[in-house]
């Protein structure tokens, strides 16, 4: 039975959203969650803080580790990671799910909102990945799961929000060079992407509110599909860019219904797809 029970999780982001889904599922296994983010007290619009998801997490039976990280700090995000191998004994998965997002055009983005877009997304997704890899390279079974879309160097991804695509595509680059750079030490990067929006704070309050969120499928397909990723071999399953409901066929399931947020609407395609 493919299981993660006993593995140790560095998430970023896992505070809320599809982070948080992730922890949750592989805490029913009875995995080691790291949770890593910047939430530590209760934001005034987006719900949970890394305390209230270590509480939800040791509930559905892991064990969590809550950790104060902005993944902007790179001494910060090498500090943690080390706290979180130190106390769990070891790393076995990297999650880099943490992400900024700002759908605008270049004339309407601000450089402060480019650099924080490719601060979090980019560059937190180099520096987390560095860092934990020294623990990885001792696991038996290391995997790092970017949530980055597949790499498509067409026009119509970038012509939209240029930013945006550049930031969250340097995360999917991340993914094809390091799978090759670590393929020969059997460290696993892949990519995963939803193929529908996810009913997430971004999607309620930046992108689409009440309407698109409605029409979105909850994070716990993502989960799911995660665990399918992570279950699998490192040595035979990486440098794929895979989209959620794609992985979750693979695996056999025929049954999707029951991830929508509201079975009365239509899905909505997400961007990438």
């Amino acid at each position: 039975m493919k299981s993660l029970q006993g593995k140790t999780m560095f998430i970023t982001g896992a505070s809320r959203g599809i982070g948080k889904a992730i922890a949750l599922r592989a805490a029913r296994d009875g995995a080691n969650i790291a949770i890593a983010a910047k939430t530590a007290q209760p934001h005034r619009v987006l719900p949970g803080t890394i305390y209230s998801a270590a509480e939800e997490i040791e509930a559905a039976g892991g064990r969590a580790l809550p950790l104060v990280v902005d993944i902007r700090d790179d001494a910060r995000v090498h500090e943690a990671v080390d706290e979180a191998a130190e106390h769990f004994g070891g790393i076995d998965i990297c999650v880099n799910n943490a992400s900024a997002i700002q759908l605008t055009g270049t004339l309407e983005t601000k450089m402060k909102r480019y650099d924080l877009m490719h601060n979090v997304n980019t560059r937190g997704t180099f520096v987390t990945s560095q860092a934990c890899l020294p623990h990885l390279l001792k696991a038996e079974n290391p995997h790092v799961l970017n949530l980055s879309p597949p790499l498509n160097m067409e026009e119509r991804w970038f012509a939209p929000f240029t930013a945006y695509t550049m930031a969250k595509f340097g995360m999917s680059m991340c993914v094809l060079g390091m799978a090759g750079e670590f393929r020969d030490q059997g460290v696993a990067f892949n990519a995963l992407w939803p193929k529908t929006t996810i009913a997430t704070a971004a999607i309620q309050n930046i992108v689409g509110g009440d309407e698109m969120m409605k029409k979105s499928r909850t994070p716990d397909i993502m989960a799911d599909a995660a665990w399918e990723i992570l279950t699998r071999s490192s040595r035979e399953c990486s440098g794929n860019f895979f989209v959620d409901e794609d992985v979750l066929r693979e695996g056999g399931q025929t049954e999707f219904d029951h991830y929508a947020v509201d079975p009365d609407s239509e899905l909505m395609p997400d961007f990438f797809i």
